[in-house]
């Protein structure tokens, strides 16, 4: 299992790509009406992930791993482009693929071969470990936005709102300080942080005009925290399977 580093790095680089790296005109581009601005914006978003793929294995000699990734990126947005699955299903089925393409491409090119994990500058933990902080940031925060929109759990009130983007980063904030807390081996500091959060969501549940109101804080609080314990624990076990 001594190639499992490049998988993992093959997601990380994938991650990179589609969430810290695409811009929100980028995205919008990709389902313009105007197919120059759509296969425009799909070959440079393909073009991205190619080069990212690329720098982040680090075999400058093997060119499949960047073709396949663009190639099929490139492919597989544009399937979900033309569909113009922007919901919940699309985001889920557009993910899967890609990590289909990933897992296969690793079986197919790296995964029965030898290779020299002496000469990687950083272990497989700690791009482990990176990877799944890169996780819980952007990428979680699009899945509980697609899930509550999907459902149809957004408030209405207007008066309700915070400052601009105040919600992503206290979302940023707790997830990094739930991995790190589950890292480190200090667990009742998950619980602190929930019940320090309860306290201060009290006073905006007690303001609600409504129970939708609520009922969608609670949803988005215990969403966050749910990925981001499984994704700590889940990584967690796979750090003690020793991939070096």
């Amino acid at each position: 299992m001594g190639t499992a580093i490049i998988l993992i790095k093959l997601i990380a680089a994938h991650l990179v790509g589609d969430f810290i790296l695409q811009t929100d005109k980028l995205c919008a581009d990709k389902f313009s009406n105007n197919k120059a601005f759509r296969y425009s914006a799909l070959s440079v978003h393909a073009l991205v992930h190619a080069a990212l793929a690329y720098l982040f294995v680090a075999q400058w000699n093997n060119w499949a791993v960047p073709l396949v990734i663009g190639a099929s990126h490139f492919l597989i947005d544009l399937v979900k482009t033309h569909f113009k699955r922007k919901d919940l299903v699309g985001f889920l089925c557009d993910q899967l693929a890609h990590y289909c393409v990933i897992v296969v491409l690793w079986l197919i090119v790296f995964a029965n071969h030898d290779y020299n994990q002496a000469a990687e500058i950083l272990s497989a933990n700690f791009w482990l470990i990176a990877t799944t902080y890169i996780a819980v940031l952007s990428p979680t925060s699009v899945l509980i936005k697609s899930f509550i929109e999907y459902e149809k759990w957004l408030p209405t009130d207007a008066s309700l709102k915070g400052l601009p983007n105040a919600g992503k980063w206290i979302g940023y904030l707790e997830r990094i300080l739930i991995l790190t807390f589950i890292f480190t081996g200090n667990i009742e500091g998950v619980g602190f942080l929930l019940a320090a959060k309860s306290v201060f969501r009290f006073g905006e549940l007690n303001r609600a005009k409504d129970i939708k109101t609520t009922e969608y804080v609670l949803i988005g609080t215990f969403t966050s925290f749910t990925i981001a314990i499984m994704l700590g624990f889940g990584v967690d076990w796979l750090m003690e399977l020793n991939f070096e």
